[in-house]
């Protein structure tokens, strides 16, 4: 029998050290199999059964609340101050602004002022000692049992003063770092919020509002100006500008009429939308997008990995120091125990590695949820991480840099027939061919009102065009090596086609056996915005930017240089697409390729970052991609490498500060310097400072 998988969201899981405790606690109850605790997004899956109330139990000490994924989970509107914690904390506080009235007035041996001390180490530090205290009997040492141990040695040297204001400042950037890392997740939760959680819809004559669980596919939608959007589905009545930027982060409106796909979460501006819903509730875009950001958090950046390593033996390294210099300057060099014991105590507070911890996790988390909210899907740290090493990016032509849609951009007549008839002899054929060149001369011919005529007895010839029967007269479409190769060409056709190939155009040419009566020259339409992002990059220090194409040459080339790309390499096979990333990758070190997400899946693969464009509506650019840009669009890339490149540099700093701080600290102890006071604030400072430079990447533009 299969075992249940439950995925349960979590509130008030508030320090890495936490989640590491909770999943083990939770792993511990016999009927659960498995665990995976996701920190970032505040998920916990279990493998087995469990019940709520076995969890919250599991994660008691910590007041952890669980829910189930599915339900509503009560909006957790309670006010900074109002926290039981951020209360003892502020209650620890006056006790020990008063404590120091007393100190200064009747000394600090006092019974008053010991008596006030007291209460507040014991209130300030209640939950702290519950779990440091416990941790001690079962030898588990992470920070709180580091504190507990400091702060009792510090009463029984008689420090109380000091022991308070630790007690107070430990409870301070705790209550900080959770505060912090709940803004992390809100920009996250943000996104839940983006879909509507009812819908309108109308049922035979009947309109009603349901909630979007219920919603079925096929279903029609009523959408009024103004509305937000509540299901993925396609338009089947009416028309109207809507605003994708939720999803695809595109600042302009998208004109939508019958036919066209529209998205969960987007805004309706003017007009009256009828919408057949074609997506589940769970498998809209953005439902998609919320899971995949989640499962991104959970996936460890190797930094952190590097650091969670270190971790696991920093805390025990520092716990042995602390016990040396308490215990070696007295027995061997006839220091005082007091003074001596009194370092020891402030190494411990000093190396607590809370900074180290949230170094990384907190840039990731803060990161990959600006992305999200920018159109931008990064699917793990690992990724981010690349994409902020990177040196060169191949890119795809068609529908990449291109728009991917052929149009006609000249049309030589080369008999007496006017520009209409070819036209509609031409589309008369192609109308049978599926080729996206066949549709550009059907689009040009509805544009300009082509004569309309009758073909009979179309026959495609491979790879080189079509021939059939219009007017009672064979025609044929097609390459002029179809008609070099049939018939032969006058040397006046041959530079007309000289001259319009080096602009990067294909030509086809519409004749008979007898004559050739026009050339129809098409090319692929070069985005807007490709130009400019090249630019970008190369200004953000990209070394080698490469086009990728199936195309010949001559057009290969003429798009290249007009993009300003390093390097153009044309007329490859994806297997030879494949060889060209290994051979970047040799050359400049970590490669991207960007493409559809559909085709080039190889070169995707290979490369160390594979960015797929148009995301939204595409559920294998979603799947298969490391990143995906869900507008159809460039305009989005040098934002995501300036991202990684911020993200990575605030994780270097982060770590550097982190290490630096501690090392300064510790060498105080050699003078004898290092106090109490100056070991907590050395701590608490890192790590506050370390969240606020990660919580940096929470601004919108990076660039």
């Amino acid at each position: 029998m299969e075992e249940s998988k439950q995925v349960y969201r979590l509130q008030g899981l508030s320090c890495t050290n936490c989640a590491a405790k909770f999943e083990k606690n939770v792993r511990g109850i016999t009927s659960v199999e498995d665990v995976q605790l996701n920190f970032g997004a505040a998920k916990l899956t279990v493998q087995g059964a469990a019940t709520i109330e076995q969890l919250e139990e599991a994660g008691a000490f910590d007041g952890i609340k669980v829910y189930p994924e599915k339900s509503r989970e009560p909006e957790n509107k309670q006010s900074f101050w109002k926290k039981r914690e951020n209360i003892t904390t502020m209650i620890s506080l006056i006790l020990t602004a008063i404590g120091y009235v007393l100190y200064f007035i009747m000394g600090e041996s006092h019974p008053a002022t010991i008596g006030v001390f007291v209460g507040a180490i014991l209130i300030g530090g209640y939950s702290l000692f519950k779990v440091g205290l416990k941790n001690l009997t079962k030898l588990q040492f992470d920070m709180k049992t580091l504190m507990t141990i400091a702060i009792i040695g510090a009463a029984i040297i008689g420090e109380w003063a000091e022991g308070a204001v630790v007690v107070f400042l430990f409870a301070l950037s705790e209550a900080l770092e959770s505060y912090s890392m709940d803004k992390a997740r809100k920009s996250i939760k943000s996104l839940m919020d983006i879909a509507p959680k009812k819908a309108t819809i109308k049922r035979g004559s009947a309109t009603m509002e349901i909630d979007v669980e219920d919603v079925q596919i096929d279903d029609i939608l009523m959408i009024k100006p103004g509305q937000k959007i509540a299901m993925d589905g396609e338009v089947v009545k009416g028309q109207s500008s809507i605003n994708q930027a939720a999803i695809t982060g595109e600042s302009i409106p998208v004109h939508k009429s019958a036919g066209d796909e529209v998205f969960a979460g987007t805004m309706n501006e003017e007009g009256s939308l009828e919408v057949r819903v074609t997506k589940r509730v769970e498998d809209t875009t953005i439902a998609k997008i919320i899971h995949l950001v989640e499962e991104a958090q959970a996936e460890k950046a190797p930094s952190q990995q590097f650091v969670d390593r270190f971790a696991k033996y920093y805390t025990p390294a520092i716990m042995i120091i602390a016990l040396l210099v308490a215990v070696v300057p007295p027995l061997l060099f006839g220091g005082s125990w007091s003074e001596w014991v009194y370092s020891g105590l402030a190494v411990l507070v000093v190396g607590c590695p809370c900074a180290l911890v949230v170094s990384t996790p907190v840039a990731i988390v803060t990161a990959i949820g600006n992305g999200a909210r920018n159109g931008v899907l990064i699917k793990g740290g690992i990724h981010l991480e690349e994409a902020g090493r990177l040196n060169a990016i191949a890119f795809d032509k068609t529908g990449t840099l291109t728009k991917g849609k052929p149009e006609v951009t000249d049309i030589v007549l080369l008999t007496d027939k006017t520009e209409q008839e070819v036209l509609g002899i031409a589309q008369a054929i192609e109308q049978f061919s599926q080729h996206p060149l066949a549709s550009a001369i059907t689009r040009k011919s509805i544009r300009v009102h082509a004569d309309v005529y009758q073909a009979d007895g179309f026959q495609s010839i491979t790879g080189k065009g079509a021939k059939a029967m219009v007017q009672g007269e064979e025609y044929y479409i097609g390459s002029p090596a179809l008609f070099e190769d049939k018939f032969s060409i006058t040397s006046e056709v041959q530079d007309k086609i000289s001259q319009l190939q080096p602009d990067g155009k294909t030509v086809m040419l519409i004749g008979t056996e007898t004559k050739v009566d026009a050339l129809i020259a098409v090319a692929d339409q070069i985005r807007k915005s490709s130009k400019t992002v090249i630019q970008k990059l190369h200004q953000l220090g990209i070394k080698q930017t490469v086009m990728l194409t199936g195309d010949n040459k001559l057009a290969g080339n003429v798009i290249g240089s007009s993009l300003g790309l390093s390097e153009t390499k044309a007329e490859l096979l994806p297997e030879d697409k494949l060889l060209e990333i290994n051979n970047i990758k040799e050359k400049y070190g970590t490669v991207a390729m960007v493409g559809d997400g559909v085709n080039d899946a190889p070169a995707l693969a290979s490369a160390d970052v594979g960015i797929a464009m148009g995301g939204a509506g595409t559920d294998t650019a979603l799947e298969t991609a490391d990143i995906a840009l869900m507008a159809d669009d460039l305009e989005k890339l040098p934002y995501t490498i300036s991202l990684s490149r911020k993200t990575l540099a605030i994780i270097k700093q982060n770590i550097t500060f982190a290490f630096v701080l501690k090392l300064v600290a510790l060498l105080l102890v050699i003078p004898g310097w290092l106090t109490l006071w100056i070991a907590i604030f050395a701590d608490m400072g890192a790590t506050l400072i370390v969240v606020l430079n990660s919580m940096r990447l929470m601004k919108k533009d990076v660039l």
